[in-house]
């Protein structure tokens, strides 16, 4: 298993608060890795260390075999990236914005400008000036300046922040170009659940700095398949029989009277037993799928109880 990108006890502090800590990441070589979080929870200050615009306050980033130092310059030239908002000269078009990018990099190569904007779908308004762009186009804009070297590493920052839906879908289906024909590999954050399964191979769940869970999507999948959904107008005296009788503690209480039992050892018809015996009316039991977002819920939940 190569792994082009390695933390060790990456911590990052301001004026004493912790933005991130302690944070062990492993992203393999030629894979999309989704960083998922809630706003605030330290992704852009993550990136922001391993594309060297900060400095860790401790640990060390490794990118390529390498340790990330502030003299990693040629390190660097292998990486492409968009961190928050992508910035242009906002009266040339698409075009002129990219021929000054490979001047600034000493990429000469000026066939890349064309087929760079023909692969994010620009080539129809490249000679527009950008400030007539509309979110979107900026978007495809940021990640062609990102791209047009041929990276071989691509930072993205919530890159479809904001997109309407089919947005959203012209960008899914060029991550997935970039990634499986041009082979680099991707790191992703954002906290749009549901695209990020879509595209992701493997996800880092990150909160308040700390990374909490790292695990493929197939893993997600193949592991946490179904749970038992149970509503009952006594959550008090449910709480009671699945931790004290039944001995269950991986579940969560969701709004509505609806309980969420991820440990499917015990079949339904046991848990229902117990409930009855014990006086507690059931509206309802079922087995059902646990998608990626409830899957995420579940972790930050248990996050937050163990910090």
């Amino acid at each position: 298993m190569t792994y082009l990108i390695k933390t060790y006890q990456l911590s990052k502090s301001y004026d004493g608060h912790a933005v991130v800590s302690n944070l062990n990441m492993n992203v393999q070589k030629g894979e999309i890795y989704g960083l998922l979080g809630p706003n605030g929870a330290g992704k852009t200050t993550v990136m922001k260390m391993m594309t060297n615009l900060i400095k860790p306050s401790s640990g060390e980033i490794e990118i390529f075999g390498e340790t990330v130092t502030e003299h990693s310059y040629e390190m660097l030239k292998r990486i492409g990236s968009i961190i928050e908002f992508p910035v242009f000269y906002e009266k040339l078009s698409a075009r002129e914005n990219l021929q000054l990018h490979c001047e600034y990099a000493g990429y000469y190569d000026h066939l890349a400008i064309e087929e760079t904007l023909t692969l994010v779908n620009l080539q129809a308004v490249n000679n527009k000036p950008v400030k007539s762009f509309s979110l979107g186009m900026r978007q495809r804009l940021g990640i062609a300046r990102a791209i047009i070297t041929k990276p071989e590493l691509l930072i993205l920052d919530e890159p479809i922040n904001g997109l309407d839906p089919i947005g959203i879908k012209e960008l899914r289906g060029l991550f997935q170009t970039l990634c499986h024909e041009y082979r680099m590999t991707m790191i992703i954050s954002s906290h749009i659940l549901s695209e990020v399964e879509q595209i992701a191979d493997t996800i880092g769940v990150i909160n308040q700095g700390q990374l909490i869970e790292e695990i493929t999507v197939k893993e997600i999948h193949e592991r946490y398949t179904e749970y038992i959904e149970i509503r009952s107008d006594d959550i008090q005296k449910a709480v009671y029989v699945l931790e004290e009788i039944l001995c269950i503690d991986n579940f969560r209480v969701m709004d509505g009277g609806w309980i969420h039992i991820y440990t499917l050892s015990l079949p339904q018809t046991e848990i229902a037993k117990q409930f009855i015996l014990y006086g507690i009316h059931i509206e309802e039991i079922k087995k059902k799928s646990l998608s990626l977002e409830d899957y995420f819920i579940h972790l930050l939940d248990r996050g937050l109880q163990h910090a």
